[in-house]
């Protein structure tokens, strides 16, 4: 099932998102969210764009949203793209869905571009943009720096 978000949704988010942030450079992040920042997260977002939650018997196993990728006005028709999925459920089809989910809202809301943005190497993140039809438009070399080691970024563009 696939619904949208509620602050209720912020302990079990934490928990799928500080595992990325912790182990992982997938986020740029490195400490842990808390609920109450999370949580405000959460109403940041959800007051101007779409932030959606699978389930699996009340069981959350992944999310995804939207928020403003450049503050400058020309580019309010473009948002940036975010997905993460319990480890334990990766592989199933689960962001397949979520995606497909997030870009049929954002369709509605007029977005013209959506721009995923992926550390590398993902494999399995530049697969899954690649599968919904995102394609790459930029790789920024060694602009992050998490766990003693430099990270390449890159832009991947879905146009609606």
């Amino acid at each position: 099932m696939i619904r949208n978000v509620t602050i209720n949704d912020a302990k079990k988010i934490c928990d799928i998102y500080n595992h990325y942030v912790q182990n992982t450079t997938i986020s740029f992040e490195k400490q842990p969210v808390s609920v109450p920042e999370m949580k405000k997260r959460i109403q940041k977002i959800t007051a101007s764009y779409p932030w959606l939650v699978s389930e699996k018997t009340h069981i959350i196993t992944g999310y995804t949203y939207a928020s403003t990728w450049m503050v400058r006005s020309a580019y309010k028709y473009t948002v940036e793209s975010t997905i993460y999925l319990d480890p334990t459920f990766k592989g199933k089809g689960i962001g397949s869905k979520l995606y497909g989910s997030l870009i049929t809202e954002l369709c509605k809301l007029s977005v013209h571009s959506v721009i995923g943005i992926i550390t590398l190497p993902n494999p399995a993140s530049v697969a899954l943009h690649e599968k919904m039809g995102f394609e790459k438009v930029a790789h920024y070399k060694e602009v992050g720096w998490k766990f003693n080691k430099w990270i390449d970024v890159g832009h991947w563009e879905l146009v609606l």
